[in-house]
């Protein structure tokens, strides 16, 4: 079994949940304040960057371990 596709695996796993939750609170916030519907999608668009930037860390790293062993 190839770990670094475990980990890879998981990275996705857990940035798709996150970025799905992101998504979903966010459609939260623009419906009980719609005027703020500018902010609250620039601050989403961030977010969900930062954790797929951190998805594709995990994912090099696991890769990196994988070849390093």
């Amino acid at each position: 079994m190839s770990y670094a596709a475990l980990g890879a695996g998981l990275a996705v796993i857990g940035a798709g949940l996150g970025i799905g939750q992101i998504g979903g609170k966010a459609m939260e916030a623009i419906a009980r304040q719609p005027e703020a519907t500018g902010d609250i999608r620039a601050n989403m668009i961030l977010t969900a960057a930062l954790v797929e930037g951190a998805a594709l860390v995990c994912m090099v790293l696991s890769f990196f371990v994988q070849a390093a062993g």
